[in-house]
């Protein structure tokens, strides 16, 4: 990107969709670039001259947070996944189980009996590969919010 600055090459990053993280090394920075940086993500924001061991931190605390993100970005993807193997009926009941509904709500709020429920909760444990309602719930918390607010249905993005 000829011409482009730091922040210009940090912006494009992530609009692309690709949230590498980012050190400024500067010789000229100022407060408010520094703000703007950090604020967009950016790891660290280091004036000449900086210490080798100060480097070395912050290409350190970088490649950790990378790390953690792509960690993250596996369980999120094994998660949808997983979800996408429940029935439409199945993902209601996620989502009531998720809202803190007890089995007996959530039967009268669907318009099916308790014992439907149980079998349809059962089936959603299973799937999701959950051994508690807290792992189903810790599985549910990762899927995107705007899927979570539609009761696990699919968004249009």
């Amino acid at each position: 990107m000829p011409g482009a600055s730091g922040l210009d090459l940090q912006r494009h990053l992530a609009q692309s969709g690709n949230p590498k993280p980012v050190i400024f090394l500067t010789g000229h920075g100022d407060i408010p670039m520094t703000v703007q940086a950090m604020k967009a993500g950016a790891v660290d924001f280091l004036t000449k001259p900086v210490r080798d061991q100060t480097l070395l931190d912050a290409v350190i605390a970088g490649i950790a947070m990378d790390a953690a993100r792509r960690a993250e970005a596996v369980v999120v993807k094994r998660n949808l996944d997983r979800l996408e193997t429940l029935t439409p009926r199945e993902r209601e009941v996620l989502h009531q189980v998720a809202r803190g509904r007890l089995n007996k709500q959530i039967a009268f709020d669907l318009g099916i009996s308790e014992v439907t429920v149980k079998l349809h909760r059962g089936n959603v444990m299973r799937k999701m590969e959950a051994a508690s309602i807290g792992e189903l719930i810790r599985a549910w918390e990762t899927l995107p919010a705007a899927m979570r607010d539609a009761g696990g249905a699919r968004t249009v993005a």
